[in-house]
């Protein structure tokens, strides 16, 4: 790597970090909606430049966490404001105390819209689709009987985007991300058993199967159930 890459790579690398950790400030609550921040500030608690500093509000501006205004300063929104769907906005809320609070709302989102996506999949799936939905489901469960929870994440990730994405509605593709920040934050933050239960392993191959054969209502029926199972488990 170049000397210039390397000074971008580690820019970069300052961004995330202090967007995480202001980040994580908001969302959390320990900044308020009102409370003002300046360049300064930020400067000198996390020994960043001013274009570091900088560039960190523009990202959370751009994501609605605060507003910038010349003669008032940078000012901290209310959640009202946030950008909720932003994959950086949700893992900061599940990093922090409101995790519970999110992982409710977005079991809630996934229960209104994936069973209607899987639906929509045993319609409209190609066969490459509905045949690498069933490799999946299979290969899951050999993961999860194995306790093998990074290798499962990861093919329970692909499963889920490919049900949203399979079945033509662009509104439903756009949840990917959203669908796979919840996914890795329920296994990051330790909210999963060691082992996948043996139902909602059953399940994601109910859904595979229906998917694969163009039986629709049971393809969302299934999906229901699998996330109704989902629920239940984080309400345990």
């Amino acid at each position: 790597m170049t000397p210039r890459a390397e000074r971008i790579a580690g820019q970069g690398a300052l961004h995330d970090s202090v967007l995480d950790a202001i980040g994580i400030r908001i969302t959390s609550g320990e900044l308020s909606a009102g409370d003002v921040l300046t360049l300064e500030a930020i400067q000198d608690r996390y020994g960043v430049s001013r274009t570091v500093a900088r560039e960190t509000m523009r990202l959370l501006e751009s994501r609605g966490l605060v507003t910038s205004k010349r003669r008032v300063g940078i000012t901290v929104q209310p959640m009202s404001s946030w950008q909720v769907y932003d994959p950086k906005v949700i893992w900061w809320r599940l990093s922090g105390p409101d995790r519970d609070a999110q992982l409710r709302s977005l079991t809630e989102l996934r229960i209104a819209v994936e069973p209607l996506a899987a639906a929509a999949a045993a319609r409209g799936a190609s066969a490459a689709e509905r045949d690498r939905a069933v490799e999946l489901a299979a290969a899951m469960r050999e993961r999860g009987d194995a306790g093998e929870l990074k290798e499962f994440l990861d093919l329970d990730t692909e499963f889920h985007a490919l049900l949203l994405r399979a079945g033509g509605n662009e509104m439903f593709a756009a949840l990917t991300e959203v669908v796979a920040v919840v996914l890795r934050g329920r296994t990051t933050l330790g909210l999963m058993p060691h082992k996948p239960v043996a139902k909602a392993l059953d399940l994601h191959e109910a859904v595979a199967a229906a998917v694969a054969e163009g039986r629709r209502e049971d393809a969302e029926d299934a999906m229901r159930e699998l996330l109704a199972e989902v629920r239940d488990a984080m309400t345990r």
